[in-house]
């Protein structure tokens, strides 16, 4: 609501006493909440205002006089939480990108208000009672389902799903190396060579680590197992240098798993990251 004038009848005085004397005992007749001003306790007070619009479980908007301040505020309140109550004096004329929210009005002197008294206390109850009930179109656009929110979501999650696609083509790939190695050591024991080469487990943990994707818990043993696999592979290769024949003898016999292991999981993925891709919104 307003701090100073906005109208001759509308001074800084009025909009006080209509804060003191009007809002905030209707507001405090519910016994759990504790209306205010947002002030400055320390440093900026746009900062404190932000913060409180933000955090307050119920926000009341005064749309009287049209004051930018008021619809500043109002915007920001509406970007980030439901639980808004918009409120103006009977004549109030309300812009037209609010004009199909609900407005409480409120009589010019303050005295005939029954009316306003208990539909502003419903509304305030209402507020409480179902916070997430959705009450700005900002909000509900940004972030239910089919909105910006769900779309960003979608991009990112498929950009996820990409990274650990590349990662199995790149572990695929070593194996595929690993084993081309050891075969040619097994046939020139002479010119035997160890490689340095190790698995990628980095996007399948974030993806098993986060549960970005809405799927089951079998769809993350099968991941979980993928990346134990590759632990134990990426150890097994550590003591490579040490343990030679041990070592060789034991990829060649891990070699037909691994690789059906690896592709399966490759396999799921692909399946999944198709299925988002082709989600409708």
């Amino acid at each position: 609501m307003p701090f100073s004038e906005t109208t001759d009848e509308h001074t800084e005085d009025y909009w006080t006493k209509h804060y003191k004397h009007f809002l905030k005992p209707l507001i405090e007749e519910c016994s759990t909440l504790e209306a205010h001003r947002s002030t400055a306790l320390r440093g900026d007070i746009t900062r404190q205002i932000i913060l409180d619009l933000i955090e307050s479980p119920v926000v009341v908007a005064d749309l009287t006089d049209g004051n930018l301040n008021v619809y500043w505020e109002l915007g920001v309140r509406q970007s980030f939480k439901h639980g808004t109550i918009t409120i103006a004096q009977r004549g109030t004329e309300p812009p037209f990108d609010i004009s199909t929210k609900g407005i409480l009005f409120y009589d010019s002197t303050h005295l005939d208000e029954d009316g306003f008294r208990k539909d502003f206390k419903v509304a305030i109850e209402d507020c409480l009672e179902h916070p997430d009930r959705p009450d700005s179109r900002v909000l509900e656009t940004i972030s239910s389902r089919g909105s910006l929110y769900e779309i960003i979501r979608r991009d990112e999650t498929l950009r996820r799903l990409d990274a650990v696609l590349s990662e199995c083509s790149y572990n695929q790939d070593t194996l595929k190396t690993i084993i081309e190695q050891v075969q040619s050591n097994q046939d020139d024991p002479q010119n035997r060579k160890i490689r340095p080469d190790r698995f990628r487990p980095w996007a399948a943990e974030l993806l098993v680590t986060n549960r970005y994707v809405d799927e089951d818990q079998s769809f993350y043993l099968v991941a979980e197992r993928y990346l134990n696999h590759i632990a134990v592979m990426n150890d097994q290769l550590g003591l490579w240098k040490q343990y030679v024949d041990p070592t060789e003898k034991w990829l060649l016999e891990q070699e037909e798993w691994t690789t059906n292991a690896f592709k399966a999981f490759k396999g799921r993925i692909e399946t999944l990251r198709d299925e988002i891709e082709q989600k409708q919104y």
